[in-house]
């Protein structure tokens, strides 16, 4: 068995899927960069806020000043066009991804399940041979050009798209989603406008089939993409899937980015015909010839350090989604666990939250406006999230002792709702938050959930 695993990851297999991949996912990167730019979010985001939520134990990520931002991006968007061109890459990747991430790290309330995902790629990337193949890199410096390379530098993105796709048709296979079709049933309906298809989307078995379907795809479709039997029609249902979900829903560029990724589960002759056609139609002659000689020359790799990375690697993967099973109570409404673990769109959650200071010097109480220090979306995001509140509230702390108060005491009354149930108290609204400190233990003072008798 452990010569078979040898065999898998050291075979030697065409380059030309790495380099493909590198190709479209930094031309999409690209595009998504200077979409986010074009669209004002830098500014909304990063430039905007007075407060920023961070991650525990990235507290010392901080924003650029508005300069440093735009010009940030505008890096980033050159970094993309070099990885996809193959310029420059190695450096282009290690500042794709160390740009990209510092940016996801500076507030936590903007997080997103492709932002992760892109992280993770740019992060993979930076330690692949992506650019030895079809690249401007080997154009400059030919000797750079090999033709094969180990299985394993194109098993890492499969596994890793698979573990997308798997863990977040686990997360589907609860109740809600199967038994309720929530939150679809919720959604749906606010799409009847929609030419065609609108008036169906009004039924609730049209809510049923979407979440069975969404459960079993998700499920399945990894096992289909690595079946070279199935691979053709296995990427017919993920351009369906996420076109499907584009329309439907607000998720911006993530289905693209899957759309192209997913590429890389096709054999490495479709790959070889597809950079020919490219280079047929927007290379030079000479430019061609130097990027398609084939040679016998082989890159021979053994398992190395690098295999035990991506081992170590994959492992973290597999095991950082589970680590909400250490928290008690309904996930959803606790969220501790929630993030990195490939739930989409499992919940529709809203709340509001009500601060009231105390200053224990004169016993004065008031409430303050949570517009005054957060944009609408931090503030909708901090309403239904425990670790926001608490770290609101610190903020809160902090503002008041520099207007004089000595030890202000900070509480919060927080209504939620999850997937329709009626509004309920989140936490404790009794607890001193300023006493509270951030950590990873449960937060003993987050309110357990009460599902209604209609959604049990």
């Amino acid at each position: 068995m452990l010569n078979s695993i040898k065999n898998t990851l050291t075979k030697q297999t065409h380059i030309a899927p790495l380099a493909v991949f590198r190709t479209v996912f930094g031309a999409i990167m690209l595009f998504s960069t200077l979409r986010f730019m074009a669209n004002g979010w830098v500014h909304d985001m990063y430039v905007e806020p007075k407060f920023f939520f961070t991650y525990f134990g990235f507290e010392w990520v901080k924003p650029l000043p508005e300069l440093g931002m735009y010009l940030l991006f505008s890096a980033l968007a050159i970094s993309f066009l070099f990885q996809a061109a193959g310029i420059f890459y190695k450096a282009a990747s290690i500042f794709s991804f160390l740009g990209f991430t510092y940016v996801e790290l500076i507030d936590k309330t903007n997080y997103l399940n492709h932002y992760y995902f892109v992280s993770l790629i740019l992060f993979l990337l930076v330690f692949v041979p992506a650019h030895r193949y079809f690249s401007i890199d080997v154009l400059r410096r030919p000797s750079l050009k090999i033709k094969y390379i180990p299985n394993y530098y194109l098993l890492i993105f499969k596994l890793q798209l698979t573990v997308v796709y798997f863990y977040a048709g686990l997360a589907k296979l609860n109740s809600d989603w199967l038994l309720e079709a929530l939150p679809l049933k919720m959604w749906l309906p606010a799409k009847t406008n929609l030419p065609v298809i609108g008036g169906l989307l009004a039924q609730k078995w049209v809510a049923y089939i979407f979440s069975w379907f969404g459960a079993i795809y998700d499920l399945s479709i990894a096992f289909l993409l690595f079946n070279r039997r199935t691979v053709g029609f296995a990427y017919f249902l993920v351009v369906a899937f996420h076109m499907i979900t584009w329309l439907l829903f607000p998720i911006g560029v993530f289905p693209f980015v899957m759309i192209g990724a997913t590429l890389i589960f096709f054999p490495e002759k479709f790959h070889q015909r597809l950079i020919e056609y490219i280079q047929k139609f927007k290379l030079s002659l000479s430019e061609v010839q130097i990027l398609t000689i084939e040679t016998a020359a082989k890159v021979d790799y053994s398992l190395n350090a690098k295999v035990v990375f991506f081992s170590v690697f994959m492992l973290i993967q597999l095991l950082v989604p589970f680590r909400y099973a250490l928290y008690p109570d309904n996930l959803y409404w606790t969220e501790e666990g929630y993030r990195f673990s490939w739930r989409v769109m499992l919940m529709e959650k809203a709340g509001y939250a009500i601060f009231h200071i105390s200053d224990p010097s004169n016993g004065r109480t008031w409430e303050i406006n949570n517009y005054d220090y957060l944009t609408p979306n931090q503030e909708k995001m901090m309403s239904t999230q425990a670790d926001l509140i608490l770290q609101f509230a610190h903020y809160l702390e902090t503002e008041f002792k520099e207007q004089g108060i000595e030890n202000p005491t900070i509480t919060a009354e927080v209504y939620a709702t999850l997937n329709g149930n009626p509004s309920q108290l989140l936490i404790d609204p009794t607890v001193d938050l300023t006493n509270i400190n951030e950590s990873f233990l449960h937060k003993n003072w987050i309110l357990p959930f009460k599902k209604t008798p209609q959604h049990q």
